[in-house]
């Protein structure tokens, strides 16, 4: 008996919550503001009045053509020493010009020159050699002991090549045959490639004032 009128009553419960969810009147909450009082919605450009090609305009510029790129000038500013001297340019001049770059070449350097005697076939000549030297008043040498020069004697390097060239004379007239080499060394260095403004008389030399005594050269546009 308390089976059946639990059942009876479970029924009727079933029944009750079936019809309130068939009948009943369900509120529905307001839907929240898209944006914030006082602020513009946003739409699609596809929302927008107007034809297409004038939205799409509204986002993006139109690319330089190649006909202005041709007509473009654009010059080249180096050679700069160091990677930190072509920051300090680019930073410079990037505010006043359409577009910049920079690259990297080798470029030799003089290291000095150097006066010398050539290899000897054996070290055991090089020292005779380097004896003979001595015993004639000659103080400034250097027997190269290893190396790609091996058994040279190394009679001085020099920043000036007129001193370089009167120490040669003075070991020559002593019956040597020093010889004489200027020594180079490639090294990296660096240009700023820009394209000049539409502004009339633009000087690069404004914005780089420390820099006046280099030479900007027109170069091809990129």
């Amino acid at each position: 008996m308390f089976f059946r009128l639990l059942f009876l009553l479970l029924l009727a419960l079933n029944a009750g919550v079936a019809a309130w969810l068939a009948f009943g009147a369900t509120r529905v909450a307001p839907a929240p503001a898209r944006t914030d009082a006082g602020v513009p919605e946003l739409r699609l450009l596809s929302e927008r009045p107007g034809p297409p090609e004038t939205q799409s305009a509204e986002l993006d510029a139109a690319p330089e053509s190649r006909a202005a790129l041709a007509a473009d000038k654009c010059m080249s500013l180096g050679p700069f020493p160091t990677q930190a001297d072509v920051r300090v340019a680019i930073d410079a001049l990037t505010p006043h010009v359409p577009r910049i770059q920079y690259r990297e070449t080798q470029a030799t350097q003089s290291r000095g020159w150097w006066v010398f005697l050539p290899a000897f076939a054996t070290r055991e000549q090089a020292l005779q050699t380097a004896r003979a030297l001595s015993a004639k008043g000659v103080r400034d040498y250097y027997v190269v002991t290893a190396g790609d020069q091996q058994n040279t004697i190394s009679l001085g390097l020099f920043h000036d090549p007129g001193n370089a060239e009167r120490r040669r004379a003075q070991v020559t007239e002593l019956g040597f045959q020093p010889q004489l080499r200027e020594r180079v060394e490639a090294m990296p260095v660096y240009f700023v490639d820009f394209a000049l403004p539409d502004t009339p008389q633009f000087d690069w030399r404004t914005w780089l004032p420390q820099r006046a005594d280099m030479q900007a050269q027109p170069v091809a546009c990129f």
